[in-house]
């Protein structure tokens, strides 16, 4: 996390304990609700950032690090 643009740190637990796994998948959960998106980022080529979108916790790789919510985008019709 980079203080001071912008990331605040919303849970964090060790998924392999089930009392952490369970609160982490309720924030995943609540944060969806809040109708946030959810990614995650990945190792793009040449070094290039990039993210996978997920919709459920069982779509975010064991291995992952984090997970990034942000907001939909507004406008439209």
């Amino acid at each position: 996390m980079k203080p001071g643009h912008g990331e605040v740190l919303l849970a964090e637990g060790d998924i392999a304990l089930e009392q952490d796994e369970e609160r982490l998948v309720d924030e995943f959960r609540r944060q969806l609700d809040l109708g946030m998106w959810a990614a995650v980022p990945e190792q793009g080529e040449g070094g290039r950032r990039q993210a996978r979108m997920v919709k459920a916790f069982d779509q975010i790789p064991r291995d992952a690090e984090r997970v990034i919510f942000f907001p939909r985008a507004a406008g439209g019709a």
